[in-house]
C-alpha cells in the first residue's frame, strides 16, 4: 500500500500542532461530553486504544477517569510529542490506520478529529473499521468522528485564508475547498513550520454506515456536534446543514 498523503502533512504539522490547536478542549470534548454518551450505549471502562492519536490530547480525560490507554498513529513527529503526554502510562505504537495491527481486546477503540476523513481512496475507510473491529471486545465500542458537509462548504474548510496566533506567533489556516470531486485541500503556513498540504474527504451519513456494515459493524448512533456557549452539543438526527462534525458510535455486528 503506498504512502498516505496524510504522514507528509503531520511530519511537518507535528513541532506546532498543540499550539496550532491550543483552544482544542478534550476535557470538555471527550471527558464530559462524549464519555457520557458512550455511557449511554453501555460503555464499560477498561482499555481504550486512540487510532490516530496525534500528540495524545486525548488521553488526559481517559487516564484521569481510570481507563488503560493505548495510542498508535502514522506521523513519527506526532508520537514524539505524544511521549510527553504519555509520560510511561500509554504504550505508543507506529501504524497506518489502513493496515491496523491487533493489539488486544478494548472496550473502547476510538479515532477523533477527523482521522478517516484523512482515508482518500475507496476501500480505505472500510480497512481502517475493519482494522478497529478487530481490536474492539465483544461488549466493545468504536467512536469515530467526521467532518459534516458544512465545515467544507461554509466553514473551517470553506476557501479563505484564517490566521492563528499563539504566545507572540503566526499561523494561517489556508483553505483552498474542492480539488477534486469530495476532496478538499487546505495548508498550513508561517512561522516554525513547513507548509503543509492536508487532504480530506467528505463521507456522507449514507457511505458512512454502508462502510461501518461492510466491515462487521453496527452503527448505534450518528449525532451532530457544535459548540454553544462554550459547551459540546450533540444533535440526534444528525444535522450536517449546520453542524459541524458527525459523531459515529458503533459495535460489533450479532453483539447485544
Amino acid at each position: 500500500m503506498g504512502e498516505h498523503p496524510a504522514l507528509a502533512a503531520y511530519e511537518a504539522f507535528a513541532p506546532i500542532y498543540n499550539e496550532f490547536n491550543h483552544l482544542n478542549d478534550y476535557e470538555m470534548w471527550l471527558g464530559r461530553t462524549l464519555l457520557p454518551e458512550l455511557e449511554k450505549q453501555g460503555l464499560k471502562q477498561g482499555r481504550a486504544l486512540d487510532v490516530a492519536c496525534g500528540t495524545g490530547r486525548a488521553f488526559v480525560p481517559l487516564l484521569k477517569r481510570g481507563w488503560e490507554v493505548r495510542g498508535c498513529d502514522l506521523s513519527p513527529g506526532m508520537l514524539e510529542r505524544a511521549q510527553s503526554v504519555a509520560a510511561g502510562k500509554v504504550e505508543l505504537d507506529l501504524a497506518d490506520m489502513r493496515e491496523l495491527p491487533v493489539y488486544g481486546e478494548f472496550e473502547l477503540v476510538f479515532s477523533l478529529n477527523d482521522s478517516v476523513n484523512y482515508l482518500l481512496e475507496d476501500g480505505d475507510l472500510e480497512r481502517a473499521l475493519a482494522g478497529m473491529r478487530a481490536n474492539l471486545a465483544d461488549d466493545g465500542l468504536l467512536l469515530f468522528d467526521v467532518n459534516a458537509k458544512s465545515t467544507y462548504e461554509t466553514g473551517a474548510w470553506a476557501p479563505g485564508k484564517r490566521p492563528v496566533e499563539y504566545e507572540g506567533r503566526t499561523w494561517y489556516w489556508h483553505p483552498i475547498g474542492e480539488v477534486r470531486p469530495d476532496i478538499f485541500e487546505t495548508r498550513i503556513e508561517g512561522e516554525d513550520v513547513e507548509t503543509g498540504f492536508h487532504l480530506e474527504r467528505f463521507r456522507s451519513e449514507p457511505e458512512i454506515r454502508q462502510a461501518m456494515t461492510s466491515s462487521g459493524l453496527k452503527c448505534l448512533a450518528a449525532l451532530s456536534m457544535t459548540e454553544v456557549d462554550e459547551k459540546v452539543v450533540l444533535h440526534d438526527p444528525a444535522d450536517e446543514a449546520n453542524d459541524y462534525k458527525v459523531i459515529y458510535i458503533g459495535a460489533k455486528a450479532g453483539q447485544g
